[in-house]
């Protein structure tokens, strides 16, 4: 690839990023939604559970730090043009806002552990019981506003995806797959 080339797709490692946070990311909500919510803190199992979605949480937050460096780091197809500069710059600033959303859910998470005192009871075997409720720390107000917008996020990540594959049908999708970055 020269200097002046640009490719037509993304960078592999950044390919693989992209898909492996998207399951780990719907995993991670899923998770913490319909398993940590409606499980509570009295029940035995929680602990196991605590300990996937944290340890998750922590895995999404670290690749998404290594995927912010490659991304800065490697080469990119230029920016998807659609004809309207307004859906230009939304597609732009949606890409950016997941990032931040991804981040600050994990910041908010981290927010939780250690004001529940969390890591020593979830991680290191203390065998202190888990707090009553959740709630009574204030970043989990913020990890279920960030839970939901990062949903809806998600839910119109898929319809662009969904209109640019079949109806504006200019191949989108390859960008984020594997392949020849220049074909």
């Amino acid at each position: 690839m020269s200097a002046s080339t640009q490719p037509t797709r993304y960078h592999p490692l950044l390919a693989t990023l992209h898909w492996l946070l998207a399951l780990m990311i719907i995993l991670g909500l899923v998770m913490g939604g319909f398993v940590l919510a409606e499980t509570p803190n009295s029940d035995p199992g929680k602990l196991f559970a605590l300990r996937m979605h944290m340890s998750m949480g922590g895995l999404i937050l670290l690749l998404m730090l290594v995927r912010l460096i490659v991304r800065a780091r490697t080469k990119k197809p230029p920016h998807v043009e659609t004809g309207n500069s307004l859906l230009d710059r939304a597609g732009v600033w949606m890409h950016w806002t997941l990032y931040a959303v991804v981040i600050l859910m994990a910041g908010s998470g981290i927010g939780i552990s250690v004001l529940a005192g969390l890591p020593p009871i979830v991680f290191g075997g203390s065998g202190d019981p888990l707090p009553p409720d959740f709630w009574a720390y204030p970043p989990r107000y913020a990890h279920a506003v960030l839970a939901n917008i990062l949903m809806a996020l998600i839910v119109l990540h898929i319809a662009a995806f969904a209109w640019h594959q079949w109806v504006k049908k200019d191949s989108l999708f390859r960008r984020m797959w594997f392949g020849d970055r220049q074909s």
